[in-house]
């Protein structure tokens, strides 16, 4: 049986790079299914691979102190910047430091943010910033050079400072997502006030209240609210009861404002969705969507009022709806009442809740023809298939010729099995480390994350007539997620999608972290890809488009050399992906500006 536990692994790991955060679990990881008749002593080969893999993984997620304001010169080690490049900037968003100096390693989703910058300019090439987003809570666990976490952040637990009885809670990192729109940059977080920082020198300027804004703006502007006409007064007076203790106690924003936003090419709109504090903790879930025009001016605001406990991370529109897949949740009291200690995570007090073979999808009214439909949107369409709903690309709507709607969205999703509140990236909140087993354990393949096609039909009165879930294609069985497509084709019909996946190469990290981009026609269902080479990992896949069709763009990303120690920012041409002449462009960070793994970025055009 070929075995090794982690201790093994970092007994090679330590001796080759001693970083003082990579420290394995007492606990044996199998990396490798036992097999009959496998030898039960582990070779020096296997042991040796082993300890590459997990430093391979952990080494995605190592903090990053040195910031530089100043832009640094990239240098082109393979091939050329085309000419027909567009001038502009891609931000990216993500976590930056886990580990403090006093013992204490979060989880990627808590790690502070770190913003950088990649400046396309016709004269100078590319230009790298990066700066930390200087949040209240930086501020606060970041004193002169030394770092001391006192937050745990909803998905962590401290192992130095103040454990038991710690409500800091709400640690508004602004790590997860970054938006260029109305001549502000803003980095956003799954649950706080967006800041804002200057595009130039990435400086943070500050909090941006966006809800405010659009509060004050609301009176000025139409405003819908809509609800089921039955409400449970239980429900009623238990939120009065837990908003005061969720933001007097664990200072939690009356409304979270979702990272995940949508822009609206018909109409030049930004549209954002946020949910009420104590949607966490009842069966019922409130939605308030706004639209706002080129300079922050509201154009519309409406409120939904669903009756379910739903957990959104992405979400969708169309011309006609707002689009909101359900994924089902559900309260742990015993976690709940540990996680209040601060001896444990606080989505401890969350569980997921597969009790329904379906997913439901909410079409909210969005237009007025909607509304005036007549339509109980608050009664879901049950999707014939049970699916954590994770990443959308893109949704559109269409007349079918026989007086209703096709409503299409192109996503992706993985199984209520796969998904993990308490392990998302292998993170272990008992001995705060990340175990790259538990990402790549084998799973069936309809666990793992893949591309999926919704398919919705209504009639001419907007009911549901058929509703079917298939993948993008048959060809692509391995997983993929962040799903992305040519910018100006948003909200309407789309021939090709672009996401990150495994190869299924590597042995022993054969499905995450991701090594390969992966291109559907989804007109036809063939695949074609480009994957990196040696011990490197990709992130989220960014289109830029240029002149001419859809897949007339370059398709750009950044790559983790982990065996280099160095990030490299890839250049792709859409139309050749598949063949041997797709990369265009491959610039080199400077080895001292390395930087962990991001999440989710932005073009932003000059």
């Amino acid at each position: 049986m070929a075995i090794c536990t982690v201790a093994t692994m970092h007994a090679v790991v330590h001796q080759r790079h001693p970083l003082h955060h990579v420290r394995p679990p007492r606990r044996r990881v199998r990396l490798i299914r036992a097999t009959a008749g496998a030898a039960a002593k582990t070779s020096s080969w296997e042991a040796d691979t082993l300890s590459k893999a997990f430093w391979d993984y952990n080494v995605l997620f190592r903090s990053q102190r040195a910031e530089t304001s100043d832009p640094v010169q990239l240098r082109v080690i393979e091939g050329a910047i085309p000419p027909d490049f567009p001038a502009g900037t891609y931000y990216l968003a993500g976590p930056g430091m886990f580990s403090d100096d006093h013992g204490s390693t979060v989880h990627p989703l808590d790690g502070h943010g770190y913003l950088r910058s990649f400046r396309f300019s016709p004269d100078h090439g590319v230009r790298y910033s990066a700066r930390y987003v200087e949040t209240a809570a930086k501020a606060e666990e970041k004193r002169g050079a030394s770092w001391r976490f006192t937050h745990r952040g909803p998905f962590s637990v401290l192992q130095g400072g103040q454990r038991v009885g710690n409500v800091k809670v709400m640690k508004n990192v602004a790590n997860t997502s970054v938006l260029w729109w109305g001549g502000k940059l803003l980095c956003l977080w799954e649950g706080g006030t967006p800041y804002e920082l200057d595009p130039r020198t990435l400086r943070t300027v500050g909090p941006f209240d966006l809800l405010g804004l659009a509060d004050r703006a609301a009176g000025r502007r139409w405003s819908g609210r809509c609800r089921p006409w039955l409400q449970e007064a239980a429900l009623d007076v238990a939120t009065r009861l837990l908003r005061p203790v969720l933001s007097g106690v664990f200072s939690m924003p009356p409304k979270r404002l979702l990272a995940h936003y949508k822009v609206d090419p018909k109409r030049n709109r930004l549209l954002m969705v946020a949910c009420n504090a104590e949607d966490m903790l009842l069966p019922r879930a409130n939605f308030t969507f706004y639209e706002f025009d080129a300079s922050f001016a509201l154009v519309q605001k409406r409120e939904f009022v669903l009756p379910a406990h739903l957990m959104i991370h992405d979400w969708a529109f169309t011309d006609s709806h707002y689009i909101v897949l359900g994924n089902r949740i559900k309260l742990d009291i015993p976690g709940s009442m540990l996680a209040m200690t601060g001896t444990h995570p606080m989505i401890a007090a969350l569980a997921l809740d597969p009790s329904k073979q379906t997913t439901p999808v909410y079409l909210l009214p969005r237009s007025t023809e909607a509304v005036a439909s007549g339509r109980d949107w608050s009664v879901p369409v049950e999707a014939p298939a049970q699916m954590w709903s994770m990443h959308v690309g893109n949704a559109f709507e269409e007349d079918n010729g026989r007086g209703g709607t096709d409503i299409r969205l192109h996503m992706s999703g993985c199984s209520y099995q796969w998904f993990h509140f308490h392990r998302m990236f292998g993170y272990n909140w008992k001995n705060k480390k990340l175990d790259p087993s538990f990402m790549n354990a084998p799973k069936g393949k309809e666990w793992l994350p893949r591309l999926v096609q919704v398919a919705i039909e209504l009639d001419k009165r907007g009911a549901s007539q058929i509703c079917s879930v298939r993948r993008l294609s048959d060809q692509w069985t391995k997983p993929a997620d962040f799903p992305a497509i040519n910018p100006s084709f948003a909200n309407k019909r789309n021939r090709f999608i672009y996401a990150g996946a495994a190869s299924g190469s590597r042995r022993l990290l054969p499905y995450f972290p991701f090594d390969t981009v992966v291109k559907v026609d989804v007109a036809n269902g063939s695949t074609r890809w480009w994957s990196s080479e040696g011990r490197k990992f990709v992130g989220e896949p960014v289109f830029i488009p240029t002149r001419g069709g859809e897949d007339h763009g370059y398709v750009l990303l950044v790559e983790y050399a982990v065996s280099e120690d160095k990030c490299h920012l890839v250049v792709l041409d859409a139309r050749k992906i598949g063949k041997r002449s797709a990369l265009v462009v491959k610039l080199e960070v400077p080895k001292h500006l390395t930087f962990p793994m991001g999440f989710h970025g932005f073009w932003a055009d000059e």
